[in-house]
């Protein structure tokens, strides 16, 4: 039964994990740089359904479209408002990482000032058990979770290879000066990439929050579960990015069950420390293009 349980709970995690990374490497892609106020969006998502639902009493769908709505126009400003004008001045790639970082300080100390550094809930229906499915319990949330997951992350994938925008995507991420050349912005498609990584942002959070609770850093953790999975499953691949997230969840939960629930963050980087000097390319093993920001 208590690996029933835990297999669950990987798979649960995972899923949090693979739709975190989804939204952010989404952005990375065409953009090559990391975009930590990221985390924020995350968060953000989360706090604007409270916001809606417990605060204005909105009801809770309207109150959960209303929030993804916001935080992707906070996602799409941070491109809008920063990212894009330092690409007119064609500062240094550090600078990005720096500005983003800047950004989501910012960010997070707006969620403190505004709803406090308390943990909320944004869930507020009866505690219950949870479904019993082959002898572990799921709540209905996680379940959602799963499947939401799931149907997102095919979704995005079909997207970016069926689509005429998806593939504009992925021309930027490969080469965007040939891009322009060829009549294709590169930063009006690193716009429609903020959007949409910042809609994913704003879900994942909202589930997330749903399924335990939410305080204004919440988002950090998860984003960096996600990135941590991105890069071990190797930049780029679909297929990797799942094995990513389901690697970083099996640690996690296999620490805390073997050790001690503190370790879970500290297995977690040391499985990337040694990918990084191991395996540096990922469980794809494919070199990267190189991409001039």
């Amino acid at each position: 039964m208590i690996g029933i349980q835990i297999i669950s709970n990987i798979l649960i995690s995972s899923a949090f994990i693979a739709l975190a990374s989804s939204s952010f490497a989404l952005i990375y892609y065409p953009t090559k740089f990391f975009h930590l106020a990221h985390a924020a969006i995350i968060t953000f998502g989360a706090y604007f359904v409270f916001l809606f639902a417990n605060k204005f009493l909105i009801p809770f769908p309207v109150s959960v479209a209303l929030a993804i709505a916001v935080a992707t126009i906070v996602g799409v400003a941070c491109e809008v408002l920063v990212y894009s004008q330092m690409r007119k001045r064609n500062v240094p790639a550090l600078a990005y990482l720096i500005a983003s970082i800047g950004l989501y300080v910012v960010l997070q100390n707006c969620i403190s000032l505004f709803f406090g550094d308390d943990t909320k809930i944004i869930n507020t229906a009866e505690v219950t058990v949870g479904n019993q499915i082959f002898g572990a319990y799921i709540t209905t949330v996680q379940i959602i979770t799963i499947f939401v997951s799931i149907a997102l992350f095919i979704a995005v994938n079909l997207f970016l290879h069926y689509t005429a925008t998806g593939k504009s995507i992925r021309a930027v991420a490969s080469n965007p000066e040939l891009c322009n050349i060829y009549g294709i912005s590169s930063n009006k498609i690193i716009l429609i990439a903020f959007g949409i990584g910042s809609a994913l942002a704003a879900i994942a959070g909202i589930l997330s929050a749903m399924d335990t609770n939410m305080t204004p850093t919440f988002g950090f953790n998860l984003l960096l579960y996600g990135v941590v999975a991105m890069i071990i499953g190797g930049v780029g691949s679909t297929r990797g990015l799942i094995a990513g997230a389901l690697l970083v969840a099996t640690a996690q939960h296999l620490s805390a069950y073997y050790i001690d629930t503190k370790w879970m963050d500290a297995v977690t980087y040391i499985i990337l420390i040694l990918f990084l000097i191991w395996k540096p390319l990922g469980f794809s093993g494919k070199s990267l293009k190189k991409v001039e920001i």
